[in-house]
């Protein structure tokens, strides 16, 4: 029988290259296979979905995330006691945010996030809104010339280029914890181009902050490149920006975007909570 919750479910574009606001759908509660498939595949066609007025306990932002995989535990950030795989991001005068640069999430682990879902708690009164390029759409930017030369590359990720011990020693147990993700996150190896698991598009896959080099080139050479590259992805074109509400909830193709928090609004305070859900080693 056909899944009548499908008929209900409305997608619509808001950039060219990236994004969609996705309405006809309560994600509070429990996916059918039919909307958890509709819903994958829209996010792998437009990269990022929007939900605006979707209220979610840390259960039930969970139970959704984990329809599309396994969920990850953040080593650093804190999390929802109770739901451990429900990052708290709370920023503001007490606790600036480190987010304000273009980044992929947790790049620096063997099999990076696939697919991630962040929800608004608190919201400031201006200010605070995320911005999200398209990786794909900045891959198929580049001269031929430009793609052959990168296509065989890799590039290092490390750990402690997003998370410097200086920033994480203010206590022992802060710091402990620190140490032992160090250990458990040693720098890692990536294609600088890497290739969708589902669609088979490329897509480029450095970012300002985990990449730290890339592998067999000097280091003069590895800086202008991915400079370049950084600059290059940030390019209007490739770009989508969301002004956030309260309970409203977004979830983005890790393998194929970065993003990127503007941070407006200090002295008030933002606070979101995130799942995660583990993908698969780039290739």
């Amino acid at each position: 029988m056909p899944d009548t919750a499908i008929s209900t479910l409305t997608i619509d574009p808001v950039s060219p290259a990236i994004g969609a606001v996705v309405t006809g759908i309560t994600l509070s509660r429990p996916l059918s296979d039919a909307q958890a498939a509709a819903l994958e595949q829209a996010l792998v066609t437009h990269q990022v979905l929007f939900f605006e007025n979707q209220p979610l306990t840390p259960a039930e932002q969970k139970a959704f995330a984990a329809r599309f995989g396994d969920l990850h535990i953040h080593p650093v950030y804190p999390n929802v006691p109770e739901q451990p795989e429900i990052m708290v991001l709370d920023t503001g005068a007490h606790n600036p945010t480190d987010n304000d640069v273009w980044h992929t999430d947790v790049t620096c682990i063997d099999t990076p996030p696939a697919i991630v879902a962040l929800s608004g708690k608190r919201l400031p009164p201006h200010g605070g809104d995320t911005v999200w390029a398209s990786n794909i759409a900045a891959y198929n930017a580049l001269s031929e010339p430009l793609r052959a030369l990168l296509d065989p590359l890799k590039a290092l990720h490390d750990f402690t280029r997003s998370f410097p011990e200086w920033r994480h020693n203010g206590d022992p147990e802060t710091h402990a914890r620190w140490k032992a993700a160090r250990e458990k996150h040693p720098p890692v190896v990536h294609p600088v181009i890497r290739t969708h698991p589902v669609t088979g598009a490329k897509a480029l896959f450095v970012n300002e902050n985990f990449t730290s080099r890339i592998v067999g080139l000097t280091d003069r050479e590895s800086a202008a490149i991915l400079d370049f590259l950084y600059d290059h992805i940030s390019r209007p074109e490739f770009t989508v920006r969301w002004k956030w509400k309260a309970d409203d909830l977004v979830i983005w193709d890790n393998r194929s975007t970065q993003h990127y928090a503007v941070n407006d609004y200090l002295p008030h305070r933002r606070v979101m909570h995130r799942a995660t859900v583990l993908g698969d080693r780039p290739y």
